[in-house]
């Protein structure tokens, strides 16, 4: 089955403290019915020192909101909208599932151009930055930087157990 929200989707919240703002979607949990937004539902935690080094804080983390009080902000018209889902053939001429506007039918999903699209730009922009700068090898240790180093070396004493301690006495 296909997800009505998704990560990075555009959200707004419609129910609760925070009704009418927007956010991005940072994570969601499906078991739970819930999703984590930026800046949404932003709540306190109060940490205790564990050390005497720590000193105890106040931190602000961001709290789960429930699936049902968000909706899709839709990216062509700029409204929150209800999503729909229909079959799209795509360029393989398989049928694919897409979410959609009820108001604009404009698709919400990213399609398969786009992410084929920003693969070979990262792929691109890799290969310039690895012709840009020529491979650096380690440099190698010689034969008398190796006698040098081993020269320097301090072996230490093997330690004393409670056992051997026993033993020696």
């Amino acid at each position: 089955m296909i997800a009505k929200i998704k990560k990075n989707d555009t959200v707004k919240v419609i129910a609760g403290n925070d009704a009418g703002k927007t956010g991005k979607v940072i994570g969601i949990n499906r078991e739970k019915g819930t999703a984590t937004v930026d800046g949404i539902n932003i709540q306190k935690k109060h940490r205790k020192a564990r050390s005497a080094q720590e000193t105890s804080r106040i931190e602000d983390m961001l709290g789960p909101v429930d699936l049902s009080n968000l909706m899709v902000v839709c990216p062509t018209c700029g409204k929150a909208v209800r999503v729909g889902i229909t079959v799209v053939k795509d360029e393989n001429g398989k049928d694919k599932k897409v979410r959609v506007c009820k108001k604009c039918n404009a698709v919400i999903d990213k399609t398969a151009e786009a992410k084929a699209a920003k693969k070979a730009v990262k792929k691109t922009a890799k290969a310039a930055e690895e012709a840009a700068e020529p491979a650096k090898k380690a440099p190698r240790k010689t034969a008398a930087k190796k006698a040098e180093g081993a020269a320097t070396e301090v072996k230490k004493a093997p330690r004393k157990t409670a056992a051997k301690k026993a033993d020696a006495e």
